[in-house]
């Protein structure tokens, strides 16, 4: 069964069965409100282009590094670790952009979204709400992202987190490239086995998002 046809039942907190107008935007989310989703790596040039897509669409941007360093300070800690600082922060901020887009104004989540997952939830998410959603990606060479990372470290120490070449190479391997399907609004695949639905999935991956 897709997602799509799942049942009443199946819908329950942290994220409520789409209303009937979220519903139609599940198949056609044309001229609702949008959330952008920045994909790419540290140094591609996301929030540069997040500030550009917020600007054309006077969208609200939600920007994690931006309350990280002045919640939790300077340090990577635990960004990677599931359930960590990121995490907690990313779940809250997804459960403002969910309200900002029923409300009719257009997101842009400036995350990075590394995994398919990620976005896949994030796409069903935004559906279910009524929007449209919109993945954007920026590719970026090792040696140009390397560059700007060395430069930013260099001139505001104070806005960015410490990174090494080793940091890189690892997050490059982890990264996930978006397909075409994804980067077309294509159909919004199944989630992982185990998982009944993408609100349950999410749910599960940002705890903290209850949507509320």
């Amino acid at each position: 069964m897709s997602q799509l046809q799942r049942s009443d039942s199946h819908c329950r907190e942290p994220f409520p069965c789409p209303s009937a107008a979220g519903a139609a935007a599940l198949h056609d989310p044309r001229g609702a409100a949008t959330m952008f989703l920045m994909v790419g790596l540290p140094a591609a040039g996301k929030t540069t282009r997040a500030r550009e897509l917020s600007a054309t669409h006077r969208a609200v941007r939600l920007t994690p590094d931006h309350w990280m360093i002045p919640l939790f300070g300077n340090s990577i800690g635990d960004f990677q670790r599931p359930g960590g600082e990121r995490w907690v922060l990313e779940g809250r901020l997804i459960s403002v952009a969910l309200q900002a887009l029923r409300l009719g104004t257009s997101v842009v989540l400036d995350f990075g979204l590394w995994g398919r997952d990620e976005r896949s939830a994030l796409r069903w998410l935004a559906r279910s709400a009524g929007a449209a959603c919109e993945v954007v990606y920026l590719p970026v060479d090792k040696d140009v992202q390397l560059a700007r990372i060395a430069h930013r470290q260099e001139t505001t120490p104070h806005l960015t987190f410490p990174m090494s070449e080793a940091d890189v190479d690892a997050w490059r391997e982890q990264f996930q490239v978006p397909d075409a399907a994804e980067l077309d609004g294509g159909e919004i695949p199944a989630p992982p086995a185990g998982w009944p639905g993408w609100p349950e999935w999410a749910a599960g991956h940002w705890p903290s998002c209850t949507d509320s």
